[in-house]
């Protein structure tokens, strides 16, 4: 039987109303006002960057071809380098753990002690890198250490709000049975948390070394060791050949470490399935 024109009932998207059409420009038209005025603060002037290209040809122009010669003399750096980018994954990751497990809503039923370590996290990953890596030069002197010390530090905060937000989205259900058993909390946490959080755990620390690696060269910029240093002091006596190698080496590097990484992941994945 044919239904008439009458009883077809719209099931696709309401029309707007005229208030949430005015909401929409309104929002367009202020979301404009702050881009016109953050463009106003930065100085934003294409004019002068089409003016500045042929500086930056002239430059790409010197340190063109690289200088192979130093790739000897990079090599040292350039393992300092991961050697930064190791430990403070590795440590950053140690600390984080713990500290996550308290940030977790789902395992710290302590709510001011939750909000406590959860803004101690939000603290130590909103300072930069460098200046982290500031603070330690001043503290223990040149050199890779202070490195190490300043990506541990951001990694804390940075991978132990990872690792916490990991642990409120698994399932509640082995939690509540391993404690209905009398199970204590640190075999709560091993037998029933770790086997839910550890694939996108060991995901965030392989992203947090790539992360790592990419600092830890510009990190040598402010006297923490690596290729950074070699880096800046080829800028500094405009031996512009130089600077390019140690480009080349530190993008082979990321390039390699996200290969690897990516690799890993892989793997892991398919073993769990």
């Amino acid at each position: 039987m044919n239904a008439s024109y009458r009883d077809i009932v719209w099931t696709g998207p309401r029309p707007l109303t005229l208030r949430a059409w005015l909401l929409c420009v309104g929002g367009v038209l202020v979301a404009a006002a702050g881009l016109a005025w953050s463009a106003d603060g930065t100085q934003l002037s294409w004019s002068e960057l089409a003016s500045g290209l042929p500086q930056i040809g002239d430059f790409l122009a010197r340190s063109f071809p690289p200088n192979w010669g130093i790739l000897a003399r990079l090599v040292t750096p350039a393992v300092e380098t991961v050697q930064i980018a190791l430990w403070g994954t590795l440590l950053g990751v140690i600390g984080a753990i713990p500290v996550s497990l308290l940030a977790a809503r789902n395992l710290n039923p302590n709510r001011v002690l939750y909000q406590g370590v959860r803004q101690l996290l939000n603290v130590t990953r909103s300072i930069n890198e460098l200046i982290l890596a500031l603070v330690f030069v001043s503290a223990v002197g040149l050199g890779p250490f202070p490195g190490v010390l300043a990506l541990a530090l951001h990694g804390i905060g940075m991978v132990g709000k990872f690792f916490a937000e990991s642990i409120e989205e698994i399932d509640d259900g082995p939690l509540e049975a391993l404690r209905a058993t009398g199970a204590r909390p640190l075999q709560v946490i091993v037998f029933g948390v770790l086997p839910q959080v550890i694939t996108a755990w060991i995901a965030t620390v392989l992203y947090r070394f790539e992360v790592n690696l990419r600092q830890a060269t510009v990190l040598g910029m402010v006297g923490a060791g690596g290729l950074g240093f070699e880096l800046v002091n080829s800028l500094k006596l405009f031996k512009y050949q130089d600077t390019a190698t140690c480009i080349v080496v530190v993008t082979l590097m990321v390039v390699a470490a996200d290969a690897l990484s990516s690799r890993l992941r892989r793997m892991i994945q398919d073993g769990r399935h």
